[in-house]
């Protein structure tokens, strides 16, 4: 069982649709250059989760898609499931006859309880997690990421010599709030 690239491509190029929605539609082709992400396998995603009513897509220039919902209000199991990704530990497809016996009787499988209960579990996790949770946590990483260099930047003016520390310390601070 894994979460193919078509999960993980949707998720992804949703995130970078909401953290940039703010100033009009985006393109799926700045998606595609930002994430690294074929043009064209973003357009077949995009459509479906189009269908699935997660995206609004505007024609012409300045076009490109918006959420159709709140980040809040989409989770990632609604990502998944809009691009028809899916998420089955079973062997049987969730069909109860994983085992075909000698006597031609098929049944469950000694662990097809364990998968259905894993197949559960990984839904209600899915479901639990926010666009706007993952929005959040990228927002917070960008943040840190920032910091690092911002102190990075300052321990090498630091080392000048004392006299410029003063001013190396006011650049940096001036740095991070932009």
């Amino acid at each position: 069982m894994r979460l193919t690239t078509k999960g993980r491509f949707a998720v992804t190029a949703m995130i970078d649709l909401a953290m940039r929605q703010h100033s009009g539609p985006v393109t799926l082709a700045a998606i595609s250059q930002r994430q690294n992400i074929s043009l064209s396998y973003l357009e077949q995603l995009f459509g479906k989760l189009r269908r699935h009513e997660l995206v609004d897509s505007v024609r012409g220039p300045g076009g490109g898609y918006s959420l159709a919902r709140l980040a809040r209000n989409v989770t990632v199991a609604d990502i998944i499931f809009a691009v028809d990704e899916p998420l089955d530990a079973t062997s049987c497809g969730g069909k109860h006859d994983c085992t075909s016996g000698r006597d031609g009787k098929s049944g469950k499988c000694m662990t097809h309880e364990l998968w259905t209960t894993l197949n559960r579990k990984m839904v209600d996790y899915l479901d639990s997690v926010s666009l706007q949770d993952l929005v959040d946590q990228q927002r917070l990483r960008q943040l840190q990421e920032a910091s690092k260099a911002a102190q990075g930047c300052s321990t090498v003016r630091m080392e000048r010599g004392a006299g410029e520390t003063a001013t190396a310390v006011s650049a940096v601070a001036a740095d991070a709030t932009v």
